[in-house]
């Protein structure tokens, strides 16, 4: 039986953890000069996948 493959997109995007998926935010690449210090600092923290949507994403990452 051949291995599964990873989706590539997500491998580069979710992270496994103890307590689920960790993922970043949007909205912190381009454009900053309009958007406040505390709202840039706030995109920078880790958040993490929603528990509907984790199934998703274990799915997508068979081996991780």
């Amino acid at each position: 039986m051949p291995k599964m493959k990873s989706n590539s997109g997500a491998a580069k995007r979710f992270k496994r953890t103890a307590g689920g998926f960790k993922r970043s935010q949007s909205h912190l690449r381009h454009i900053l000069t309009k958007k406040s210090s505390k709202r840039k600092r706030q995109l920078g923290s880790p958040s993490y996948v929603h528990e509907s949507d984790a199934a998703a994403v274990a799915r997508m990452l068979p081996y991780v």
